[in-house]
């Protein structure tokens, strides 16, 4: 079944014969997809967020965040542009439509999805083989997160993106997905937002096993309702790696990283 979707997706990722030689990644997530592929070369131009790679320190940037620079992508004369579609919006998303040049659309919403993307991408990257080799060896180090970490009864986690007003993670986000391999539970997967906003009143409900937040002091927060099972297991954890943010080739060891937080109960 894999092997089909991967067919299908490269057949819809085809286009023309023309072998790519100037590609604009639109979001940093491709970009480091792009470096992970030994390709950085065809990179004429990439959209910031955040810190770049090294390899691409000097390319040229098309705007950041939401905030793309047409003038600027048009002068690059791109043969192809990698698109994540929360990076641009939706009014330049059609303006990107019209120019009618061939685009690459990646929005993984699992760790399996992200692995055959890299595959699609290095295809249209015209260096299939170094997609194969990669997502092969991330496929293998998955299995054994999850073989490693499975749990008869997953933990119950609330993941908090953010404490005013409160974010979480929906199920259809992929560190929702990142949490499964973990062996553990999204609190709030039943929500489709990839970061839907939420109550206190609705995570004391839900009454997670484990809290994780990238900020000490949002978790230091929840100490004030010691009812939480979370809070009275002292299971309030820190995530320090940004990895989890970018679904690209290394976010499956930002996984693996996850999973050792989270096992710390054991």
């Amino acid at each position: 079944m894999r092997a089909l979707w991967l067919a299908v997706l490269l057949l819809a990722a085809s286009g023309s014969a023309v072998a790519v030689e100037r590609v604009v990644s639109l979001a940093p997530s491709l970009s480091e997809i792009v470096v992970e592929l030994g390709s950085a070369d065809l990179l004429v131009g990439v959209l910031d967020a955040g810190e770049r790679p090294a390899e691409l320190k000097d390319l040229p940037s098309v705007g950041r965040y939401g905030q793309l620079d047409m003038e600027r992508l048009l002068s690059l004369k791109p043969d192809l542009l990698l698109l994540w579609p929360g990076s641009v919006g939706p009014a330049q998303r059609d303006q990107l439509k019209r120019l009618n040049i061939p685009t690459y659309v990646a929005e993984p919403r699992s760790l399996d999805q992200l692995t055959v993307q890299i595959e699609a991408i290095a295809a249209r990257l015209d260096r299939p083989e170094r997609g194969i080799s990669l997502a092969s060896d991330l496929r293998q180090r998955l299995d054994e997160l999850r073989q490693r970490y499975r749990r008869d009864k997953p933990l119950r986690v609330f993941y908090q993106v953010w404490d005013r007003p409160l974010y979480t993670i929906g199920g259809e986000q992929i560190i929702s997905d990142a949490l499964e391999a973990c062996g553990a539970q999204n609190v709030f997967a039943d929500l489709k937002l990839p970061a839907p906003q939420v109550s206190v009143e609705a995570v004391l409900q839900r009454n997670p096993e484990v809290i994780l937040a990238s900020d000490q002091a949002q978790l230091d927060a929840w100490k004030a309702w010691p009812q939480v099972a979370a809070v009275s297991q002292g299971q309030l954890r820190l995530v320090t790696d940004k990895g989890l943010e970018r679904p690209s080739g290394q976010m499956i060891e930002a996984t693996a990283k996850l999973c050792h937080l989270i096992a710390s109960d054991r």
